[in-house]
């Protein structure tokens, strides 16, 4: 994000290790699937439960067109756990 400093990206609180770009049209950040289930389970959460979690309060979430992309990255089912 340091280098779009004229940027005002929405990024999800806690998850600053799963983002893997920037779309360029609308500013939005955009985060990996796997690297968001990967920051939820270091926080102690199995897989299962971070994929829940993930999809009630996070892939769920709207803040206008500032919402962030969601990327189901290939890891996302490579890495399956």
């Amino acid at each position: 994000m340091e280098q779009f400093p004229e940027s005002n990206f929405y990024a999800a609180e806690g998850l600053d290790k799963a983002i893997i770009g920037v779309d360029e049209r609308g500013e939005r950040l955009v985060y990996s699937v796997a690297k968001i289930l990967d920051v939820l389970m270091v926080d102690g959460l199995t897989y299962e439960e971070a994929l829940e979690y993930y999809e009630f309060n996070v892939s769920g979430a709207y803040w206008g067109d500032k919402t962030p992309i969601w990327c189901w990255d290939i890891l996302s089912y490579v890495g399956e756990k």
